[in-house]
């Protein structure tokens, strides 16, 4: 019913001839302006779609899968493969009795499956368990709801540990990672760093020797296999080729690394589902690969006798070490990084520029990414504060 069918039922005095008939012409106007108005949208409605935080999470989450199937597989693999070379028959912890079901051949698929799991496993469910004691904890002192974002945290921060991290050292960097990196800025959505990234900036400082040593990567006690990133590191693509890995070996991701950092196929599928479901920005990983590939290129050009990494292809870079899954799952986090289309841009050249600055540059930290995304979450809102006032001057000079 309109503004003038419900007076004229109430009221007869409203219509022409009554005794108000000179409100009769606003009435009118309030009542063409708001129900017959031509003034309506035109094209497609401004709602691009119906995702919310929960459905956002959650697609995060199904892109990890890929991720997580490898680095249970791999986990496994690289052990047996360890204990294989070690002439070990059985190692001496809990797992043992499980593993009398299924074994330690590396090339029995259930045997690596089971054995990867029982690491991959304990990591995740204490990192879940400690991680959302803090975020319950926190949401009842404020009078929120639990959301949905620390599932995503939890298991991007479980899947950059190595396997054979202690588990209370994993407690403890997902404490500082979610109460210092998230939290005491007012939770989720209101933190500038990544809060997965935070904790594990903070257990590589506080216990250097758990998680950078070649002895972490493979879960067998007293092996010590470096990675294919510290062999290029010390010997460059020589010493690589030497310790028998290959380019496509670092692709599919069968090589000692972090849970879930090994393979850059499983992380680009993953990129492909984020990207398809618009979750995460490919601007971002755009200027993060382009980033990377313009400064590898750059060091190649220039070239050193003495530090084998400047002769390092770009392409290597995507595949060794944690490039591709920081550049998929941590640059593209949309609270910490750029929030403008430009800046985004910007802000992930910064990411792959860094990572390849300190690969190359400094000697003692072969890996970069985890620093360098860290370090460009500090300048993301100033990188949008520049890009914003280069467009008001824009539109300032287009309006004179």
């Amino acid at each position: 019913m309109s503004i003038r069918h419900f007076l004229d039922s109430i009221e007869p005095n409203f219509t022409k001839g009554g005794k108000l008939e000179k409100y009769y012409g606003l009435y009118e106007m309030v009542d063409t302006f708001i129900y017959t108005s031509s003034a309506v949208t035109r094209g497609t409605t401004h709602v691009r779609d119906g995702n919310d935080l929960k459905r956002t999470m959650t697609f995060v989450v199904i892109a990890t899968l890929f991720c997580i199937l490898m680095a249970v597989y791999n986990t496994g693999y690289q052990a047996n493969l360890a204990m294989e070379a070690s002439h070990l028959d059985k190692i001496a912890n809990w797992r043992s009795m499980p593993m009398e079901l299924f074994g330690y051949n590396p090339f029995n698929p259930l045997s690596c499956i089971a054995h990867g799991a029982l690491y991959f496993l304990p990591i995740y469910l204490v990192t879940l368990a400690v991680g959302g004691v803090w975020e319950v904890l926190f949401a009842t002192v404020r009078g929120h709801e639990i959301n949905e974002g620390f599932l995503v945290s939890s298991m991007l921060y479980t899947l950059i540990m190595p396997p054979d991290m202690p588990l209370w050292q994993v407690a403890l960097g997902i404490s500082f990672g979610i109460v210092i990196g998230k939290e005491v800025f007012g939770g989720t959505g209101k933190n500038f760093l990544n809060p997965a990234l935070t904790g594990r900036a903070f257990l590589y400082f506080a216990y250097p020797a758990s998680i950078s040593g070649d002895a972490v990567w493979v879960a067998v006690d007293g092996y010590t296999a470096a990675t294919p990133l510290s062999l290029a590191a010390n010997g460059g693509l020589e010493a690589v080729y030497n310790a028998h890995y290959s380019w496509m070996q670092t692709f599919f991701g069968f090589e000692p690394g972090c849970l879930g950092e090994t393979s850059t196929l499983a992380i680009l599928l993953g990129a492909a589902f984020l990207l398809y479901t618009r979750v995460a920005s490919y601007r971002i990983m755009g200027g993060v690969f382009a980033g990377m590939v313009a400064t590898s290129l750059l060091f190649n050009y220039i070239g050193s006798d003495t530090n084998h990494m400047f002769a390092l292809p770009w392409y290597w870079h995507l595949t060794v070490g944690g490039f591709a899954f920081g550049m998929v799952y941590m640059a593209t986090d949309p609270v910490s990084a750029a929030m403008t289309n430009t800046g985004r841009w910007i802000f992930g050249a910064l990411v792959g520029g860094m990572t390849v600055l300190i690969r190359v540059v400094n000697p003692a930290f072969p890996e970069g990414i985890m620093l360098a995304i860290l370090f460009s979450n500090m300048f993301a809102p100033t990188i949008d504060y520049f890009v914003m006032q280069a467009n008001i001057r824009r539109r300032m000079k287009r309006h004179a």
